[in-house]
């Protein structure tokens, strides 16, 4: 009998980056996640059995990953919420929300580098305190996708909002 194959949170990175580059090589998933190539290779095997990328290509469906990570990542991958820590910002308190929302009850991925304090969030993995100096792009699709995960509805909408103009290049 075979095994259930299931989704890993790692693999949610690894969609947002093929989003935005949808060419690149495993070695170049790899470098910009901070994942390793045979996680990169097992991420993109798992989101092609869930529909998120298409079988011939590694290339996502962008309006399944969009409804994905707005309506089914904060029930596959519930928040995992902490006390008041210094760290880096996410959620809508990260930079993609400035100016959108106001700050209070901001989150954090806790980090002794981080310069933002708030309630700490686990992150999806745990190279996700590094994007924000390394792959800003990458950094700012997942402090969306926690945008959804413990947002009020009106920061969920928004955080669709901006998901989708980001993954399809196109204002809502």
């Amino acid at each position: 009998m075979s095994k259930q194959q299931t989704l890993r949170p790692s693999d949610v990175v690894v969609a947002c980056q093929l989003a935005m580059t949808p060419a690149e090589q495993f070695s170049g998933l790899a470098k910009l996640t901070g994942l390793s190539v045979g996680e990169c290779h097992n991420a993109v095997r798992r989101l092609r059995l869930a529909r998120l990328v298409l079988v011939d290509e590694r290339r996502p469906a962008l309006e399944v990953l969009r409804r994905f990570l707005v309506e089914g990542v904060p029930f596959a991958f519930p928040p995992m919420i902490g006390p008041d820590s210094i760290g880096v910002a996410t959620a809508h308190s990260a930079p993609a929300f400035r100016d959108l929302v106001g700050s209070s009850g901001g989150f954090v991925w806790p980090s002794a580098d981080g310069n933002s304090r708030g309630q700490s969030l686990t992150p999806l993995y745990p190279g996700a305190t590094e994007l924000e100096g390394r792959n800003r792009p990458l950094y700012d699709l997942l402090t969306m996708v926690d945008a959804a995960r413990v947002g009020t509805s009106r920061i969920r909408k928004l955080a669709g909002e901006l998901l989708a103009e980001r993954l399809t290049g196109k204002a809502t």
